[in-house]
């Protein structure tokens, strides 16, 4: 029977829709499992066939949990805020919101055509004023809210206020940005504004000037995971260190709960390893330097005080406010020098350059507490101002990247850890030995030095042992149009939160999308953006009169916002009174299973954990990590296509010609070749863009061959296939079942679309087994023990293999499992009913219509998956083969039921057997039960 499935498949998508098939219920009593894929950007490129490979992953399992009778939540949704809608808005003057309308339309056309479960009537989109009301709400209780280390939790800034009318700072153990003394009388007597200046350094939502990535072509601050090299990820524009007054929040709060809760997750141990490195945390001291000929002092964070004998000199971050002040005047043009080129690298690039060593003396000098030795002080990039102190005692002997400073400017380097190693020569920076040249640490180990050096350090009065975090505040404002409101107007230069009735404060229209002529962002060029807090209303800005109408604040929210707690909004979407009823965010909890790429590590997957941490500690949800387990998928690899263009001409030479000639490797679109094969068609390179259109070539033997490479599949290499054109040409089915059995979920795998043709013809055969000729046929008849064995072992093995996410194995099996039914021509009801349901995750539109035809009214979602009865799998029998003096003589079949000694017993008394032995005794005979028989004679 012609297996039709361009019909079958728009059918099925057509009834899903309309008996919204997958739409979840709130209210069941059955056990709840969420999964959910990481939520995608709609960009304006489409889906190539490498973006669907997570999201069929979880639709197996989404469907697989139906089948096993729980209440599944596999919803879908959109984070539609994002640069390039707004890059395209500024080169075209469309509104990113039309942009972004249109790109989500394409996305949805294409999800739907590849048969995704999701509950489309949960959608949900980050730039719909409806979803970001919320955005703005959960800021506003960050905004109100501080971290009391004493409970380990964020409360209501309600309680700060209290403290300080009681005590002032007497007793408090908050997390702040500096460290503040005030009795309760002070805090009573102060005014309104420097209350409100006070309460922003505990704020978890707070404003302060912060060294930021600011990327002039783009016109904002740029997160550390946009910037590559220093340049902008989106544009590739140079991004620069630029101190500004920005929003920050908080997330440093969280540092030591972050790295506890790793511990609960069932996550890929590479991913819980980078978050554990961002987060960085490192116990030592905190230790205060004298300057010689000024007042201030010098604090630095040291992991290792043991070695403060060593210390020969001093490094300062460039940024570090202490670097104007006590630089001198013959070393100030050369500090500026080096402190304007710093300014062009981010704090990741000087991170990982590890190779450069560069700096400048400030022309003053530190005094080393203990050994009372003047300590030159420099300033290099490789010390950042945001980790520790932004400044480091510099003990060469020591520390690798300190000992090649100190040799580039040659420094003192003095060994205080003994070593026969050459310390002038190399670093030594073992833990492993005991300290030398140290007076009072002289003979003690690593640990005890540390214990006693800490111990000194605060009897002295110059510091204290500490632990210490590197991962810093998340900076949460960007100088864009294309995010959510910031929902914050100024009064008397102080911040003040909108009522949460205002809420959404909405995107206002614009005339155009880049910066004001004074350098304000883009929300400064709108006419109606300004608070009036008598009528709690946005009113025209030119009404501006800072007594009943303020100004709102212009930045944006950062791309992150929406998508750090978009899973909790799935669970109840239509909420206009709360993000997310009480009773919901208990029903289903944790996400189960998070499937998503791994580049999220210190981004997304950081920030959403915060932020549901700070929304348990204020009692709006009972868990404390979103996301219990998670798959990080490969990637689908494109084969790009390559001419050879001789250099300084419009020739092109065929590949195996090609290292006759200098020439240049350029790429053709994969469209252009011959059907699967890897020659060109000249006549459409040629047409494909006007430089090639008088293109000439150099053949071999008639034909121009491409040379082929696997690479990252991107529209930029010209190797993107699209998933539309394979679902025309094999089925969504069969692009499922591919992508599936290209190889582990995990791995990254190339794409071969000659591949297809194989999981296209296991469809056809599966298909076929259903039907007699053109005629559906099925018996009823009882199933032989060989039919239930086929069916049984299948049932097996994918249990197995989706509980353990090994997708492609089961594509495998189910290949051998039909073939088998085939050569035995099974067309049982008992076998092939469950067969439909055991397949039908992966290939849910084919079964769909098989369990149709096998005369059932409703969907075969929500069947229940076949139970495995191991009974099937014993075998009756066992042939058994039969060596003597190591040589396979004979065959005999047994029951498998029997015992050693009765294996034993049968086959020696086998006629072969006598015949073989000519009434001798055997010497030895052993029996492996099932497999095999040793006789010895």
């Amino acid at each position: 029977m012609f297996y039709d499935h361009q019909q079958i498949e728009k059918k099925w998508q057509k009834y899903w829709e309309e008996n919204q098939t997958y739409k979840t219920s709130n209210n069941t009593d059955k056990p709840k499992f969420y999964v959910l894929d990481m939520f995608p950007y709609p960009s304006g490129a489409g889906l190539h066939v490498g973006h669907p490979l997570g999201y069929i992953a979880s639709d197996i399992y989404a469907r697989y949990k139906r089948h096993q009778g729980f209440n599944v939540l596999h919803p879908v949704g959109y984070d539609s805020f994002g640069l390039p809608a707004e890059q395209y808005a500024i080169q075209t003057g469309q509104h990113p919101a039309i942009t972004t309308e249109q790109n989500i339309n394409r996305y949805e056309e294409q999800l739907k055509k590849i048969g995704f479960s999701f509950d489309w009537s949960r959608e949900v989109r980050t730039s719909d004023a409806s979803y970001y009301k919320w955005t703005q709400w959960i800021f506003i209780q960050l905004y109100h809210s501080w971290y009391n280390k004493n409970t380990d939790k964020a409360e209501s800034i309600d309680s700060l206020i209290h403290h300080f009318e009681e005590k002032g700072t007497e007793g408090l153990n908050a997390n702040q940005n500096d460290e503040l003394n005030f009795t309760a009388e002070e805090w009573k007597s102060a005014s309104e504004i420097d209350k409100e200046d006070i309460l922003l350094n505990y704020r978890l939502a707070y404003r302060a000037e912060t060294t930021v990535n600011w990327c002039p072509a783009l016109g904002t601050v740029l997160a550390n995971d946009e910037v590559k090299d220093g340049k902008s990820e989106r544009g590739g524009f140079p991004v620069f260190q630029k101190k500004m007054m920005q929003w920050s929040m908080r997330i440093s709060a969280y540092s030591e709960r972050l790295l506890q809760g790793l511990n609960t997750l069932d996550w890929p141990q590479p991913l819980k390893d980078s978050q554990e490195y961002w987060i960085g945390k490192s116990q030592g001291a905190q230790v205060r330097f004298k300057v010689e000929g000024h007042d201030e002092i010098v604090e630095v964070f040291t992991t290792r005080p043991d070695t403060i004998f060593g210390a020969t000199f001093m490094v300062l971050a460039p940024e570090n406010p202490l670097v104007e002040t006590i630089t001198t005047d013959a070393q100030k043009v050369e500090v500026d020098t080096y402190i304007e080129e710093t300014s062009k690298k981010t704090e990741r690039d000087r991170m990982s350059d590890v190779k450069n060593v560069s700096g400048a003396f400030t022309g003053s000098y530190a005094i080393n507490p203990f050994s009372n030795e003047k300590m030159p002080v420099y300033i290099s990039d490789y010390v950042l101002m945001g980790y520790g102190t932004g400044a480091v005692m510099a003990v060469p002997a020591h520390d690798e990247r300190d000992h090649r400073f100190a040799k580039k400017f040659n420094l003192e380097i003095k060994k205080v850890v003994e070593t026969e190693e050459d310390v002038q020569e190399k670093s030594f920076d073992s833990k492993d030995s005991v300290c030398v040249n140290s007076d009072f640490l002289n003979g003690l180990n690593y640990n005890d030095a540390k214990s006693k050096i800490i111990s000194e350090i605060e009897a002295k009065g110059i510091g204290h042992g500490t632990t210490n975090y590197r991962q810093r505040d998340a900076i949460f404002s960007r100088q864009r149009y294309w995010g959510e409101p910031v929902p914050i107007y100024y009064k008397d230069g102080m911040p003040y939160t909108l009522p949460a009735s205002a809420l959404p404060l909405e995107l206002p229209e614009v005339e155009k999308y880049l910066p004001t002529e004074d350098g304000d962002p883009p929300l400064g060029n709108a006419k109606e953006f300004a608070w009036d807090e008598a009528n709690q209303k946005v009113v025209a800005t030119d009404l501006i009169d800072d007594k009943t109408i303020f100004p709102l604040e212009l930045s944006t929210m950062p791309g992150w916002a929406g998508s750090s707690w978009y899973f909790l909004r799935y669970m109840d979407p239509q909420n206009d009174g709360e993000f997310c009823a009480k009773n919901l965010s208990d029903y289903w909890g944790q996400v189960d299973l998070y499937i998503g790429g791994s580049e999220h590590a210190t981004g997304h997957l950081l920030y959403s954990r915060f932020w549901n941490m700070f929304l348990k500690d204020r009692g709006y949800i009972s868990h404390d990590e979103p996301f219990q387990k998670l798959i990080n998928q490969g990637m689908i690899l494109g084969m790009s296509a390559f001419v050879y263009r001789i250099d300084g001409t419009n020739q092109y030479v065929s590949k195996n010609l090609a290292k006759d000639y200098q020439t240049q490797q350029i790429h053709v679109d994969v469209s252009l070749l011959k059907g699967t094969s890897d020659e060109l068609d000249t006549e459409a390179f040629k047409a494909w863009r006007p430089d090639y259109a008088d293109a000439e070539f150099i053949l071999e033997d008639g034909k121009y061959i491409t040379d082929r490479e696997v690479e990252k599949m991107s529209k930029s290499k010209y190797n993107v296939v699209n998933p539309d054109d394979i679902c025309e040409e094999y089925g969504a089915d069969g692009l499922r079942l591919y992508e599936m059995f290209l190889g582990p979920l995990e791995q990254s795998k190339p794409w071969n679309t000659q591949g297809l043709s194989g999981v296209y013809g296991f469809l056809k055969k599966f298909w076929n087994l259903y039907f007699n000729g053109d005629v559906f046929e099925i018996l009823d008849e009882e199933p032989t023990k060989a039919e239930y064995k086929v069916l049984h072992t299948l049932i097996k093995k994918v249990v197995y293999d989706i509980e353990n996410f090994s997708f492609n194995t089961s594509v495998s099996s189910f290949m051998i499992a039909v073939n088998e039914l085939q050569k035995i021509k099974c067309n049982k009801r008992n076998i092939l009913e469950p067969l439909a349901v055991i397949i039908s995750p992966y290939a849910p539109h084919i079964c769909e219509e098989l369990w149709s035809l096998l005369g059932h009214g409703t969907s075969i979602e929500f069947e229940k998956f076949p139970v495995l009865n191991e009974d099937y799998l014993v075998e009756d029998e066992i042939e058994y083969p039969v060596s003597v003096n190591g040589k396979m003589k004979f065959k005999i079949s047994l029951s498998a039921q029997l015992s050693a000694k009765e294996v034993e017993d049968l086959v020696i008394s086998n006629e072969k057997m006598q015949q073989i032995l000519e009434g001798k005794t055997p010497k030895k005979i052993i029996v492996v039960p099932h497999r095999i028989v040793n006789i010895v004679i």
